[in-house]
C-alpha cells in the first residue's frame, strides 16, 4: 500500500517536531513515529527526510551522550545504555574513543565518588552490606578488580561474623 501525500507530510512534520525538543537516535525516532500510528512507509520516508538534512546522526548522539555521562558512569554502563537506545556497538565505541581524546575519563575517580555516596572511607561493613555494595557497583558497570582496588584504597573492609 502506497503512502498518501497527507500521511507523508504529517510523518515528516511529526519527525521534525520530535527532533525540535531533543536529539534522538534513529531507533528512538522511528519507534516514536510508529507509536504515533504512521505506516512503515511513512516512517521510512520521514527518516530519510530528516536524515537528508543532517538532523539524525547516531554518531553525534552517542558523542553527546558519552560526554555528558563520562564523569558519572562507567564506560561499560554508558555503552550498555547506548545499546539500549539502538546505537550499534561499533558506533558507540568509536564515539567513546573520540570523547576520550577530548576528555580523559578517570573511571577510578568515578568509582570512588560512587562508593563515597554509599559509605565513608575507613568503614567496616558486615558481609551482607559488603555484598550489597559490591553488587550495586557491579550493576553500575565497574569491574570486580577495580571495585576491590578502590575498596582497599578507601580502607572499606568486611567484618566476618563467626556464629
Amino acid at each position: 500500500m502506497a503512502v498518501t501525500p497527507e500521511e507523508q507530510k504529517n510523518a515528516r512534520r511529526k519527525a521534525m517536531l520530535l527532533l525540535e525538543h531533543m536529539d534522538r537516535t534513529e531507533k528512538g525516532l522511528s519507534d516514536r513515529l510508529r507509536q504515533a500510528g504512521f505506516s512503515a512507509e511513512a516512517v521510512e520516508d520521514a527518516m530519510n527526510y530528516v536524515r537528508s538534512y543532517g538532523y539524525l546522526n547516531d554518531q553525534r548522539y552517542a558523542m553527546n551522550y558519552i560526554s555528558f555521562r563520562m564523569g558519572t558512569k562507567s564506560r561499560q554502563k554508558i555503552l550498555q545504555e547506548l545499546a539500549g537506545k539502538g546505537i550499534d556497538r561499533e558506533t558507540a565505541l568509536a564515539a567513546w574513543e573520540e570523547a576520550a581524546e577530548v576528555e580523559e575519563p578517570d573511571e577510578l575517580a568515578v568509582l570512588r565518588a560512587t562508593v563515597e555516596k554509599k559509605c565513608q572511607p575507613d568503614t567496616a561493613l558486615d558481609e551482607k552490606a559488603m555484598r550489597r555494595l559490591q553488587g550495586f557497583l557491579l550493576r553500575r558497570g565497574f569491574s570486580y578488580g577495580d571495585i576491590s582496588y578502590v575498596l582497599d584504597e578507601m580502607n572499606i573492609t568486611c567484618e566476618r561474623s563467626y556464629e
